[in-house]
């Protein structure tokens, strides 16, 4: 039997979204008797994490289905003996860099990683607690049913099952290693007030994550597209390719990866930054790797607690230090993208040790492009004024720190990298 691990990482109260993944979970086992391990990594405070445990304590139980909820005491108790068991150097750094107090997009999912590890699962299927699923004709339209029958299989074997295949016949024999969609609705990064503000000024911050050499003609085509996932179409029916995956078309709310991916190489671990998760579908792309981009997109929406006088300038940080991180990953993006094969070994696994080698070399990149990222914003938020001119002023007296964490968030990523092939090994034993 399949078994699977359906991930769902939350910081937030979300019942129902714990309910409807349950019901995901339960279409999975029915529909391909898969074993499906739910996981719910909870970062809640006390009274929200209570009120999901009677969520789960009321799922009705499902054959084929097990929900593993755990709070982060839980998380850090099962890190703590992974990680002595690796007998690795540095293990209160290495738990710092998988369970860090800050909020952590990649340090959740990777955690998520670990667990599926543990647990023997074949895949990881990770859903967001910000969105939920579309309806057609009345039922949910589960991303699952184009996940599960090819991941870890031959891309050949999976050519007859989709509606198209635009993938070069040299790469059928490789493994499908990604399933994946985008989301309608909302933007998935909570800017859309800028654009609503002053929408020039949306253009020059949002333009701030391409490589500063782009012209100003890419940059725009960039800045269009950015944060839009599949527009708002719902969906009407099935459609899927067998290709190697645009990053661009695929949301970490509604992703699939095989374990010789997450298995191979973590996400980036760095807090309080948007867009830290995403390294892999970049890394499955350019390493030539096939996956099925399909058209079960989640629709996406955004909490309230991102606008509050406290949640506002954290988020915005969090879409600052995503800025800034550019400037290394696209340094990172352009090597891999050269790489190609080079990136795998001859069991076509990605070679962790490559990653590592590329991410330690893009440290070196010239801080002069961040510096007049930083620039950028400051001028932008204070065009706008009001609570963006109050962050700005934040921003110039963080400035150093931002600079300095751009680059050290990095290095801690490569020395996660070169420390996971012995974290995933001491988690399965």
């Amino acid at each position: 039997m399949n078994r699977v691990c359906l991930a769902l990482p939350t910081n937030r109260a979300c019942s129902p979204t714990i309910t409807s993944v349950h019901a995901e979970a339960t279409y999975a086992a029915r529909h391909f008797g898969a074993d499906v391990q739910l996981l719910i990594l909870d970062s809640a405070d006390e009274r929200t994490r209570a009120g999901h445990a009677r969520t789960v304590a009321a799922l009705p139980r499902e054959p084929g289905v097990t929900v593993h909820h755990l709070d982060e005491h839980q998380q850090r108790d099962r890190l703590r003996r992974t990680i002595a068991r690796a007998g690795l150097p540095g293990p209160d750094r290495l738990l710092r860099l998988m369970l860090p107090s800050a909020v952590s997009y990649g340090a959740c999912t990777n955690r998520a990683f670990l667990l599926a590890a543990a647990l023997g699962c074949h895949s990881v299927h990770r859903r967001d607690s910000d969105s939920t699923y579309q309806l057609d004709a009345g039922e949910p339209v589960f991303p699952v049913h184009h996940e599960l029958p090819w991941l870890g299989r031959p891309a050949a074997d999976a050519s007859a099952a989709v509606s198209r295949t635009d993938l070069d016949p040299a790469l059928a024999h490789r493994p499908v290693s990604l399933a994946g969609a985008s989301f309608i609705g909302e933007l998935s990064v909570d800017i859309a007030e800028i654009r609503q503000l002053d929408e020039t000024v949306y253009h020059d911050v949002v333009g701030l994550w391409a490589p500063g050499d782009w012209p100003e003609d890419r940059t725009r085509a960039l800045v269009e597209e950015s944060f839009t996932g599949a527009g708002t179409a719902p969906f009407t029916g099935d459609h899927s390719t067998l290709t190697l995956v645009d990053p661009m078309r695929v949301d970490m709310c509604n992703v699939a990866f095989d374990r010789a991916v997450y298995e191979r190489v973590p996400l980036p671990p760095a807090t309080d930054t948007i867009g830290s998760d995403y390294f892999l579908l970049h890394l499955v792309h350019d390493a030539g790797l096939p996956g099925i981009l399909h058209n079960r997109h989640i629709e996406n929406f955004h909490t309230p607690e991102r606008r509050t006088d406290t949640g506002f300038p954290a988020y915005q940080r969090r879409f600052v230090k995503f800025l800034l991180s550019m400037l290394y990953f696209h340094h990172v993006y352009d090597r891999m993208a050269a790489e190609g094969d080079r990136l795998l070994g001859p069991d076509l696994r990605v070679r962790p040790e490559a990653v590592a080698g590329l991410l330690r070399a893009s440290t070196g990149a010239d801080r002069a492009e961040n510096v007049w990222r930083l620039d950028r914003v400051d001028t932008a938020y204070r065009k706008l004024g009001g609570r963006y001119a109050a962050f700005a002023d934040r921003l110039a007296v963080e400035r150093g720190r931002l600079l300095d964490t751009a680059e050290s968030d990095i290095e801690a990523f490569a020395d996660l990298t070169d420390a996971w092939p012995a974290l995933v090994e001491a988690a399965r034993t």
